[in-house]
C-alpha cells in the first residue's frame, strides 16, 4: 500500500480546545442544525494530517492516495475483513488446470462516473498500460503483472490473463481499473504531469467507485459525492470530505467542538484525552504500518549507474549494524507511541501472523557493542571524537531528513542525532516535506532519513520493494525519478528468491520463502524499523454510526483495505440512534433546543474539501 506517518504532538492546544467546546456547546449544535436545514446532506467528514500527495493512481504513494483511490476505482479483486480474497469487479474467475489461464467474469452493467460503460476492454487497457508501460507507469503496479504474457477481451463481460508461470497473485489484483477512454490520450511523458482532478485535461476523476471526485484543493481538503448508482449498492451517505490538518491538536480540537466526524492516525497524548469522553468512541487497532530509518547504501540507477552524494561508509553492512545498535527502539516506542506499538523487526507486520519473520536473536540497544563494532572496522575516531573512513579520509558526517508532516518524524531524527553523536558519528539534519523528500530519495542525496510503510496483506508488494529493479530511473530527458527501493539494498540472491515466491503457489512454500526475503533484509540492515504503531482512531457517535472493522473485531476503522465503513457508515438520526445512550446526547441541548434538532446536525456545508512522490507533482 502507501507510506504513511504519525506525528508526536504536545497535548495543550487540545485541552483548551475541550474545555472550550464544554462551554459552548449551544454554537457547536446550532451551526451544525442550520447547515443541514440548508444542504440537507450528510457527509462524512474525516480528519486527516497526511493530504494526498497525487490522484494520479500512477504517480501518489502516501496513505491517503491509496484512500481516495479505494474511494474512486474498483478493482478486479480485493480484501474482506480478515484479508482473505474476495471478488470485487471480478463477480467470479476460473484457473485452467496448468495454472497458465486465468478467466475473469465481469459485473455486468457497470458504469464510469461520466455515464460511460465499464468493460472488459477497460480491464485489458489497464493491465496492458503497466505491462508495456515505461518505468513511471510500473512503479505502483509493476509487481502485479511481472508474470503476465497478455491480457485480452473475451467478450464485454469477461477477460483471459494468460501467464507465463502460474502465480499466487491472481486473486490479489489490488490494481484500479481506468477508463480507457480518458487514459488512453495520455502518453508516458504527459502521464507524469497528470493530477487526474476534475479540471485536468483530459478531466480527471473518472472512476467506478462507490464514490466520485468531486473537489481538490492541494494541501487542503479533497471531496467526495456518493455515486447513487453504484453496482454495489449506494452508499448510505451523500458524500466523504477530507480535511487536512497541519497538527494533531487542530484535529482533535476539531473533532470535540464538532467540527469533523472523524479524526485519523491521532498522537497517542492526544488520544488519551479522547478515551471514555461522551459522544466519542476510540479505537486503537493493531496495524499494519510500521515505521522506519532508511540507509543510503550505494545510490544508483537501475542501469548500475552510481548516482547521489551517500556517505561511502554506509555501503558497508558492518556500519549499519552498528547503527542499528545504536538506537533505543524502546525510546522511540515511549516517545512517538506512548506504549501503543511494539518493537519492529521484519517488513511482514505481526498482523500477519502467519507470513511475519521474528529473528531469534534481534539486534536491540548496545551503545558499547556499536562502539566496539566500528573500532574492530577500523573506523577510527580522530582528536575532535569523529570517526572517519579506515584508511583515514572522509570523516562519517551524515545528512539526516526527516519529514515537515510529521512530528513523531522529527523527534526520531532528533534522537537519532544524539545516537550516532555516542558512536562517533556527526550529523546534520533538515525537515522537509514528503514531497521534497521523495525527490531526495530518488536523487540519492541523504545518507538517513525516517519515512513508514502500510504493508499488504499479500506479501508480494512489500518484498518487490528491495529488488534491485526498483532502484531509480532516468527519464529521455535526464530527470531522476525515485524507485521503491529507497535503501538501494540489492542483492542477486534475494531477487531470485523474490522471483521464486512470485510463483510459488503453495502457501506453506511460499511462506517459508517469504520469511527467508524478510530475514535477508534484516541482517542486511537495509531499514532499521524501530516499532509498529497502533493505529488510534476516534468518532463522534452522535453524527454517524455503522463503523465496520477490518479485521473483526477491533481492527481498523477507516483508511482500510477495502471501502467497507464508507459503504455502511450512516448518520445518526432519532431513527437510526446510535453507539451512545441518549442521555450522553442531552450535553449539546441547551436553552430548549430540542434533542432530535441537535441530533440531526450530523453535516456542515460541503466544502469546495510514508508511497511518496514529488512536491511540484502534488495535486
Amino acid at each position: 500500500m502507501a507510506r504513511t506517518r504519525r506525528s508526536l504532538r504536545r497535548w495543550g492546544a487540545a485541552g483548551l480546545a475541550t474545555v472550550i467546546a464544554a462551554v459552548i456547546p449551544v454554537t457547536v449544535a446550532a451551526s451544525n442544525a442550520q447547515a443541514i436545514e440548508q444542504d440537507g446532506k450528510y457527509i462524512l467528514k474525516v480528519g486527516v494530517l497526511q493530504p494526498v500527495d497525487n490522484l494520479n493512481p500512477f504517480k501518489g504513494i502516501t496513505a491517503a492516495a491509496y484512500e481516495a483511490w479505494a474511494l474512486m476505482y474498483d478493482t478486479l479483486t480485493g480484501y474482506g475483513k480478515d484479508f482473505s480474497a474476495e471478488p470485487r469487479l471480478a463477480e467470479s474467475w476460473e484457473e485452467s488446470e496448468d495454472g497458465l489461464t486465468w478467466t475473469y467474469n465481469l459485473v455486468e452493467g457497470v458504469n464510469f462516473s461520466d455515464g460511460e460503460p465499464l468493460t472488459a476492454d477497460d480491464v485489458v487497457y489497464t493491465f496492458n498500460r503497466i505491462i508495456e508501460g515505461e518505468s513511471n507507469e510500473q512503479t505502483n503496479y509493476g509487481s502485479y503483472v511481472k508474470n503476465m504474457e497478455s491480457v485480452k477481451a473475451i467478450d464485454d463481460a469477461t477477460v483471459e490473463f494468460t501467464l507465463t508461470e502460474p502465480t499466487p497473485i491472481m486473486t490479489k489484483l489490488a490494481v484500479p481499473i481506468l477508463p480507457e477512454h480518458i487514459w488512453s490520450e495520455l502518453d508516458a511523458d504527459e502521464l507524469r504531469d497528470y493530477t487526474n482532478s476534475p479540471d485536468s485535461d483530459p478531466p480527471g476523476g473518472v472512476g467506478s467507485g462507490p464514490f466520485v471526485l468531486d473537489e481538490a484543493v492541494k494541501g487542503q481538503y479533497w471531496t467526495f459525492t456518493a455515486n447513487p448508482d453504484y453496482w454495489g449498492g449506494a452508499p448510505k451517505i451523500d458524500g466523504v470530505e477530507y480535511r487536512v490538518y497541519r497538527d494533531a491538536n487542530g484535529m482533535v480540537t476539531a473533532l470535540n467542538n464538532g467540527e469533523i466526524d472523524f479524526a485519523d492516525d491521532i498522537d497517542a497524548n492526544l488520544f488519551s484525552t479522547l478515551e471514555g469522553k461522551d459522544n466519542i468512541a476510540t479505537n486503537a487497532a493493531e496495524y499494519y504500518g510500521w515505521s522506519y530509518i532508511t540507509f543510503n547504501g550505494g545510490a544508483q540507477l537501475t542501469d548500475g549507474t552510481p548516482i547521489g552524494t551517500g556517505h561511502p561508509s554506509l555501503e558497508d553492512p558492518i556500519v549499519r549494524e552498528a547503527i542499528n545498535w545504536a538506537v533505543d527502539k524502546q525510546a522511540l516506542i515511549n516517545t512517538n507511541l506512548e506504549g501503543y506499538g511494539s518493537q519492529g523487526s521484519s517488513f511482514m507486520p505481526p498482523i500477519y501472523a502467519d507470513q511475519h519473520y521474528e529473528p531469534e536473536d534481534p539486534i536491540g540497544y548496545d551503545v558499547e557493542l556499536a562502539n566496539q563494532m566500528l573500532d574492530d572496522a577500523g573506523y577510527a575516531k580522530g582528536p575532535d571524537g569523529i570517526r572517519t573512513m579506515p584508511d583515514g579520509s572522509n570523516p562519517l558526517d551524515f545528512e539526516l531528513f526527516s519529514r515537515q508532516e510529521s512530528k513523531t518524524s522529527q523527534t526520531t531524527i532528533e534522537l537519532l542525532q544524539g545516537w550516532l553523536k555516542e558512536i562517533g558519528i556527526e550529523s546534520s539534519a533538515e525537515t522537509v516535506s514528503e514531497g521534497r523528500l521523495y525527490a531526495i530519495a530518488g536523487e540519492g542525496t541523504f545518507d538517513m532519513y525516517e519515512w513508514g510503510w502500510v504493508t499488504e496483506p499479500d506479501p508480494d508488494y512489500q518484498a518487490s520493494t528491495f529488488t534491485c529493479d526498483q532502484f531509480s530511473y532516468e527519464t529521455k530527458g535526464g530527470q531522476i525519478y525515485g524507485g521503491l527501493n529507497d535503501s538501494f539494498y540489492c542483492d542477486p540472491e534475494y531477487d531470485e528468491l523474490y522471483a521464486q515466491q512470485a510463483v510459488e503457489t503453495d502457501p506453506a512454500a511460499r511462506t517459508e520463502i517469504v520469511k527467508e526475503l524478510q530475514q535477508m533484509v534484516y541482517e542486511a540492515n537495509a531499514y532499521i524499523i524501530p516499532y509498529y504503531y497502533d493505529y488510534l482512531q476516534a468518532w463522534r457517535t452522535d453524527r454517524f454510526t455503522g463503523f465496520e472493522h477490518q479485521p473483526e473485531p477491533d481492527g481498523a476503522v477507516l483508511f482500510q483495505y477495502g471501502t467497507f465503513s464508507y459503504l455502511n457508515v450512516e448518520p445518526v438520526t432519532d431513527a437510526s440512534g446510535g453507539d451512545s445512550d441518549s442521555s450522553s446526547n442531552t450535553a449539546l441541548i441547551v436553552g430548549g433546543v430540542a434533542a432530535a434538532a441537535v441530533l440531526a446536525g450530523v453535516v456542515v456545508f460541503l466544502i469546495s474539501r510514508g508511497r511518496r512522490s514529488g512536491e511540484a507533482d502534488m495535486e
